[in-house]
């Protein structure tokens, strides 16, 4: 089996030069964290009272549809999520709640770092009052957070960033066939002396690919439409990319600590899962679950500096 693993990338173009290899490293998968509690939030849209005005009329005779789409994205997504959780953590423990829901959840549940959904639709189709309790809940909590993708966007709007299509636009003005940011694509780290990068200059480290290690690149999975304009007010940017220069920044400052990332670094282990062999696997990304990993980390340290 493994012989015939080789042969057919013998003739595939090699998709980056490092090592000349078309195949990542073997990598066993510890549980290396002994417990945690993830609060998961769901940030689509799920019923008609999620909707603001604009969408009601906008959407006026679809909207039951939409909403149909938008609930079982949110399925997969943080099905994806919770999945990451359990296979990281030893005792893990996980509540999924409601965007509308964060702030009561947060109180009641009493997580060590809360891990945000991506999007589908923009926010000005959002109920309002919903975005400003998310604004003042993200501004004041100190429980560790992990924003994805749409909810990256959402942290930054409620730290004063505008949101543009990547082709510098209006949200309003282009509400469908955007150019859009998909698959797995490189992004470059700027900032490598953050924490969640750690080990990834050390060239005897196994847990970093040859890329990362050689010229601080990600290989992470994208599928969005819009970008956050700048690094809000707190914020350090930590990755960049040629078509969305704000892909991954964090807020570790004032008692907060908030990363958020414009890929989806939960899908790593859904292409594991996918691979025939653990052994000699396409290179897909491994990234992104590296990352999810030291994230659970740090808050656990965050919450024990913070006396949680």
């Amino acid at each position: 089996m493994l012989d015939g693993a080789v042969k057919t990338t013998v003739s595939e173009e090699l998709p980056f030069p490092y090592n000349k290899r078309a195949f990542c490293r073997y990598e066993p998968i510890e549980k290396k964290i002994q417990h945690a509690r993830i609060l998961i939030v769901n940030n689509l849209l799920r019923y008609e009272s999620d909707l603001s005005q604009l969408a009601r009329e906008e959407w006026n005779g679809t909207a039951e549809s939409k909403l149909r789409f938008e609930r079982k994205v949110s399925g997969m997504a943080c099905s994806n999520i919770v999945n990451n959780v359990l296979r990281l953590v030893k005792q893990p423990k996980t509540l999924t709640v409601h965007l509308s829901e964060v702030a009561d959840a947060a109180r009641d549940f009493e997580p060590d770092a809360i891990v945000m959904s991506g999007t589908l639709s923009d926010f000005d189709y959002y109920n309002p009052d919903h975005l400003s309790k998310f604004a003042d809940f993200i501004k004041e909590t100190r429980i560790p957070v992990l924003a994805i993708c749409g909810a990256h966007q959402l942290v930054a709007a409620a730290f004063g960033s505008e949101l543009k299509t990547l082709d510098d636009l209006e949200l309003s003005e282009k509400r469908t066939n955007r150019l859009v940011e998909y698959q797995y694509r490189f992004v470059k780290i700027v900032d490598t002396t953050d924490p969640i990068f750690e080990g990834h200059n050390d060239q005897e480290s196994g847990i970093w690919q040859d890329y990362t290690k050689e010229d601080d690149i990600l290989r992470v999975w994208q599928n969005h439409g819009v970008q956050v304009e700048g690094v809000p007010d707190g914020f350090k940017l930590l990755a960049t990319s040629y078509l969305c220069k704000n892909q991954m920044m964090v807020k570790n400052s004032g008692g907060q600590l908030i990363y958020a990332v414009q890929f989806h670094l939960e899908k790593s282990f859904e292409d594991w899962s996918t691979n025939p062999t653990r052994w000699e696997h396409p290179n897909k990304s491994r990234d992104g679950r590296i990352l999810f990993e030291n994230f659970l980390g740090l808050a656990l340290l965050h919450q024990s500096k913070e006396g949680y």
